[in-house]
């Protein structure tokens, strides 16, 4: 299952991208976000491993290529799902930055989460533009 999303965010492209990758940031706009512990290799380059603690789920992040501030792809593991995340940055003008997230979803193991992908694939899509939100107010407002 693959989706796009796309948002802009009134903010110059450095501060977005200064929100996105900073980890101590992921508790303002990722909704129950707990912490992220750094398991291998170069915390933020390509190859590092990460653990990520949810309320509800733990997931292993691996960068699979840090090219920011223009790209960012990392692949997140989960024991019910398996996702890759590209993300790019737009700068549209000084102020404004188009935010993009792909997703694709390579792998669902266990019988409901197959049928949640199923038939309702718009859930998965409402919880990433949920928390692509979350950063835009964060990075509009954070001042």
């Amino acid at each position: 299952m693959k989706f796009s999303c796309s948002i802009e965010i009134d903010s110059p492209r450095s501060n977005v991208v200064d929100v996105f990758s900073n980890p101590e940031n992921l508790k303002y706009i990722q909704e129950g976000f707990i912490s992220k512990e750094h398991i291998s290799g170069t915390a933020g380059e390509d190859g590092a491993k990460s653990k990520m603690i949810y309320e509800k789920l733990e997931l292993i992040e691996t960068i699979v290529n840090n090219n920011l501030p223009d790209k960012f792809m990392a692949l997140y593991e989960h024991k019910y799902t398996t996702n890759t995340m590209a993300v790019q940055f737009i700068a549209l003008s000084d102020n404004k930055t188009q935010y993009i997230c792909d997703i694709e979803y390579t792998k669902f193991n266990g019988l409901i989460i197959k049928i949640l992908a199923k038939l309702f694939p718009s859930f998965f899509k409402k919880q990433v533009l949920k928390w692509m939100y979350l950063m835009k107010d964060y990075a509009e407002n954070k001042n």
